[in-house]
């Protein structure tokens, strides 16, 4: 059985993890079967507990940009883990990453670093409220900005009325400060302002969602929302967890020349360990305590470890000049094999792409917004999921995420890759 022990292990943990998994995706519901059990990972390439041997394109959900265990990274943890691995005191560490980290994030003054991308929306949704003085806040359904109780949010029973929770254990009073409005749609949020007037503190949004796939915002959609947001006083968080130091080393910002007032970051941030943070000017993270009466804390934030591996990420990333453009290549070229497999197979389909993220969609209609792209077929994308894992493809085991190529995965790999989608079996 090629999952054999992977099974094994599954049940295991299931008796003392819910659901098996530490992270809802997973657990393969989505896409039926049993999850893989990693043993370890090397470049563009994940080994098994069963021996087999996969292509990565999820590359951690985003952060292992030059691949799995990245020399210059491994070599700064374990260096510093035998200094120690947590103090709960400064560090000149925290100094020097966030001296890098500003200088190539535009707009930004000052970043406080957090242990997770939820941590960094939390923080800066409550430091943007803190900031204006209103409660109110703006998402867009289908964005994914942790599991924080402000975002586990879904529309409700009509248009422009407050959401409901989405999650037990999510109150009703929570509920009623976030609004939702469709991604890529400016009108609807047009009219919430309009509705509630003064009482927004900020717009909250992935400047290229990740979690409904792939989907790069409309021209025009994000300087839309820039303006509403000066017209109104109101404040623009980017959630740069998947996109910041992914897209450009400036995140989206830098790629759409759109600015935010505060952006959220984790994932690459950390070079693949656990880190988050959120960046502002002067102005807004004075509100932060200790400066300010915002109050946030933790005691591993800015751990040497997560600030080490980071650290060295962003040296990397930095002083790479050919990184961004190699892995768009790459992805083009995963993008056209694709296009041209599915084209021969005569199956609907859209693909959407920025940069080095990508996902496919089993539609006729562009997939712009969590509504369209939740009328894939989802059966179809079961099978393309499980014939690709059974010929060692690992994707995404969701349609509703983005894929994230390493810089690892040579041209041979992504040929591979096209050759291997051409031989499943995609009919329902």
């Amino acid at each position: 059985m090629r999952y054999q022990r992977s099974s094994v292990l599954f049940k295991e943990a299931q008796g003392v993890i819910p659901g098996g998994v530490n992270s809802p995706v997973r657990a393969f519901k989505s896409v039926g079967g049993t999850p893989i059990f990693v043993e370890r990972a090397k470049g563009a390439n994940l080994y098994d507990v069963d021996g087999n041997i996969y292509l990565d394109y999820i590359s951690s959900w985003g952060p292992m940009i030059f691949g799995h265990s990245y020399t210059p990274v491994i070599k700064a943890i374990k260096e510093t883990a035998n200094k120690g691995t947590s103090f709960g005191i400064p560090t000149a560490l925290e100094t020097e990453i966030a001296n890098l980290a500003i200088k190539m994030i535009p707009n930004m003054n000052k970043i406080r670093f957090v242990n997770s991308g939820t941590e960094a929306c939390m923080s800066a949704v409550r430091l943007a409220r803190g900031f204006t003085q209103r409660e109110k806040i703006i998402k867009f359904k289908g964005c994914y900005h942790g599991h924080s109780d402000a975002f586990l949010i879904q529309a409700g029973s009509g248009a422009m009325t407050y959401g409901s929770p989405s999650s037990p254990g999510v109150t009703q009073g929570t509920a009623k400060d976030t609004l939702l409005a469709a991604y890529n749609n400016l009108n609807e949020v047009e009219l919430l302002f309009k509705k509630y007037p003064n009482e927004f503190a900020a717009i909250i949004i992935e400047p290229v969602a990740g979690n409904m796939g792939c989907i790069p915002p409309k021209k025009g959609f994000l300087e839309g929302l820039r303006k509403l947001c000066d017209q109104n006083g109101s404040l623009l968080i980017f959630d740069e967890v998947m996109t910041g130091f992914r897209l450009a080393k400036g995140g989206a910002q830098e790629l759409l020349e759109v600015k935010a007032d505060i952006a959220t970051y984790g994932k690459v941030l950390g070079g693949g360990l656990p880190v988050g943070a959120f960046a502002a000017n002067n102005e807004i993270m004075q509100y932060l305590s200790p400066e300010g009466p915002v109050y946030q804390a933790g005691t591993l934030s800015g751990n040497p470890l997560a600030m080490s591996a980071g650290l060295e990420m962003l040296k990397a990333l930095n002083t790479d000049e050919e990184i961004y453009s190699r892995l768009a290549k790459k992805t083009k070229r995963l993008e056209d094999g694709f296009r041209m497999v599915l084209r021969d197979k005569k199956i609907p389909f859209q693909i959407n792409r920025l940069g080095s993220m990508i996902s496919i969609h089993f539609t006729e209609k562009p997939v712009i917004d969590f509504e369209t792209a939740a009328q894939g077929n989802f059966k179809r994308f079961n099978n393309y999921f499980h014939g690709m894992l059974d010929q060692g493809i690992y994707l995404p085991p969701s349609s509703f995420e983005s894929y994230f190529l390493n810089d690892a995965l040579t041209n041979e790999d992504i040929d591979k890759t096209i050759n291997c989608f051409s031989k499943i079996q995609l009919d329902v």
